[in-house]
C-alpha cells in the first residue's frame, strides 16, 4: 500500500511536537518473544518489515542501526504499550520517538480493514504503521514524567495490587473456614489480621481451640492487641458453647492444610504492602508538589500520593480540567442517536486513576462540610451512591487541577468563600486570597431547592 503522505510538515502531522520533522515512521507488534516491525519513511512507497528479539542486546543493536541509518534524526515509533519490557527499553534512545496505542483502538482498527477476523503479527505491525503515519495527530508522543514522579506512580498503582490480591486470598481463607470452622467469621471482625493468622495457626480447628484453657486464648487474644474485656469474653462464652460443622477428615484436613498456605501468602502480602507504604512515604515526602495534594481534606497517606500520582508534575500535559476529567474516566459520555441522547458511564479509561479519584470523592465526604452536603443534594436528586460519588469526583478535579496549575495547597475555607463569592475556582494568588470576604460570615443555606453557601444573616 503507498504510504506517500499528503506532507510531513510539523504543523500537519504532530501538532504536540511542531518543531519534529521525523526521518522514519515504525510500527512494533509487541510479542513475548519476538516483536514484528514495519518502518516507511517519507517520500518512498516501500515498507520495509523485520523482526526484533525481545533481549537488551537485540534491542540495542536496531536501535543504533535507526540512529546510523537516519544519523540521529528522530525516528516515530508506534507500539501497543502503555508500559512494559518494550517500551522501556526504546524510552532510553533519544532519537526514538514513542507513541503509545491503546490496544482497543489498534483492535478495532485492524477490526475495520479486516473484517474477516484475520490477525497477523506482521499486518498489525504494518496498521500500527498507518495508524501513526495517517492519524498521529490524533496521538500524543510518551514524554516520561520526572523519576520522582515515575517512581510514586508505579509505587501506589502496586500497593493496589498487592492490597486486592490480599483481599482475594483472604477470601479464599473465608471460603475454605466455611467448610468447616464458620465460628471464626463472628468472632473476628477482619481476616487479614496477623490476630486471626496467630489465632488459626495456633488451634486451626474448633476441637483443638476446645481444649485449650480460657486462659490461654485470652492470653494470645490480649498478645494481639484484642484488649476489649467484654469482647474477649463473649469469645470465650461462644468457644465453649460452639459445635463442629462437620468432623469429616476428608473435609477437615484439606482445609486445614489450605487455609495454613494461604494464611501465609496473606502474611508476606501484608509485609509487602507496609515495605511499599514506606517508600511511597518516603518518596512522597521528597516530591516539591507534596504540599498541594496532603492539603486535600482526607487525602491522608494513602490517598495524598495517588492523587499526586494522578496528575503528575508536567503542567502542560493537560490544558483545562475537563481534559482530566474525561481522560480519567470521571466525565460521563454521551451518546446522540436522532431523537435519543443517553448519557452513561465511561468505559474506557485508565481504571485506576478512576478509581482513585472516586475513592477519595468518598473519603472526603467525612472531612468536607460543601462535599458532604454536595453528595447529599445529589442523592435528593435520585442518584445512586456511586454515581454521586462520580459527581463529586468530577467537582473535585475541577478545584485539584486549579490548585495544581497554580501551585497552592488546598484550603476549605478559602473556596467555600470563593464559591460564595461566585468565583469558579478558589483564589489562587495572594492578592486573590486578601480579597476574600472572612470566611466565618458564610453558612450552608438551602437556596431554590440547593445547598450552596451564603452570608450568614447579620
Amino acid at each position: 500500500m503507498p504510504m506517500n503522505s499528503p506532507t510531513n510538515t510539523p504543523s500537519s502531522s504532530c501538532p504536540e511536537t511542531p518543531e519534529t520533522e521525523f526521518a522514519g515512521f515504525v510500527g512494533i507488534d509487541w510479542a513475548d518473544q519476538e516483536h514484528a516491525w514495519a518502518l516507511a519513511v517519507p517520500g518512498s512507497e516501500r515498507r520495509e518489515h523485520g523482526q526484533l528479539a525481545q533481549s537488551p542486546e537485540a534491542i540495542e543493536e536496531w536501535a543504533a542501526e535507526l540512529a546510523r541509518r537516519f544519523a540521529g534524526r528522530p525516528v516515530a515509533v508506534a507500539l501497543e504499550q502503555a508500559r512494559g519490557a518494550l517500551l522501556y527499553a526504546l524510552s532510553k534512545y533519544p532519537h526514538l520517538v514513542l507513541f503509545p496505542i491503546h490496544p482497543s483502538l489498534s483492535s478495532r482498527y485492524r477490526a475495520a480493514m479486516y473484517p474477516s477476523g484475520a490477525k497477523d503479527d506482521p499486518k498489525d505491525a504494518d496498521l500500527l504503521l498507518e495508524l501513526l503515519w495517517w492519524h498521529r495527530a490524533r496521538l500524543r508522543p510518551l514524554r516520561p514524567d520526572t523519576p520522582l514522579t515515575r517512581a510514586l506512580q508505579v509505587l501506589v498503582e502496586r500497593r493496589r495490587q498487592l492490597v486486592d490480591e490480599k483481599t482475594a486470598f483472604t477470601n479464599r481463607i473465608i471460603d475454605q473456614l466455611k467448610q468447616y470452622f464458620p465460628q471464626v467469621l463472628e468472632w473476628f471482625d477482619e481476616l487479614d489480621t496477623p490476630l486471626v493468622a496467630a489465632f488459626l495457626e495456633r488451634w486451626p480447628t474448633l476441637p483443638q481451640l476446645q481444649t485449650a484453657k480460657p486462659e490461654e486464648i485470652l492470653a494470645l487474644l490480649q498478645g494481639q492487641n484484642s484488649r476489649s474485656p467484654s469482647r474477649n469474653r463473649q469469645r470465650l462464652d461462644q468457644i465453649a458453647k460452639a459445635r463442629p460443622l462437620t468432623v469429616d477428615p476428608a473435609i477437615v484436613e484439606p482445609a486445614v492444610l489450605v487455609v495454613e498456605t494461604l494464611l501465609q501468602v496473606v502474611r508476606a502480602l501484608r509485609a509487602g504492602i507496609r515495605k511499599l507504604e514506606e517508600e511511597i512515604e518516603k518518596r512522597f515526602a521528597q516530591h516539591p508538589d507534596a504540599v498541594i495534594w496532603e492539603s486535600f481534606p482526607g487525602a491522608g497517606q494513602v490517598f495524598a500520593p495517588r492523587l499526586l500520582a494522578a496528575f503528575g508534575s508536567q503542567r502542560e500535559r493537560y490544558a483545562s480540567a475537563g481534559e482530566v476529567q474525561t481522560y480519567t474516566g470521571i466525565a460521563p459520555v454521551i451518546s446522540r442517536s436522532g431523537k435519543s441522547v443517553w448519557v452513561h458511564f465511561r468505559w474506557a479509561c485508565p481504571k485506576f486513576l478512576r478509581q482513585s479519584f472516586q475513592e477519595y470523592a468518598q473519603s472526603s465526604l467525612q472531612f468536607s462540610a460543601w462535599a458532604r452536603a454536595f453528595y447529599d443534594k445529589q442523592r435528593d436528586k435520585g442518584k445512586g451512591h456511586h454515581a454521586a460519588v462520580r459527581s463529586l469526583a468530577f467537582k473535585w478535579i475541577r478545584i485539584m487541577y486549579r490548585c495544581w496549575v497554580d501551585r497552592v495547597p488546598y484550603c476549605e475555607q478559602r473556596h467555600a468563600a470563593a464559591v460564595a463569592a461566585g468565583q469558579k475556582a478558589a483564589p489562587s494568588t495572594p492578592s486573590q486570597l486578601t480579597q476574600v470576604t472572612n470566611p466565618e460570615q458564610y453558612v450552608w443555606k438551602n437556596v431554590a431547592g440547593f445547598s450552596k453557601f451564603s452570608l450568614a444573616a447579620s
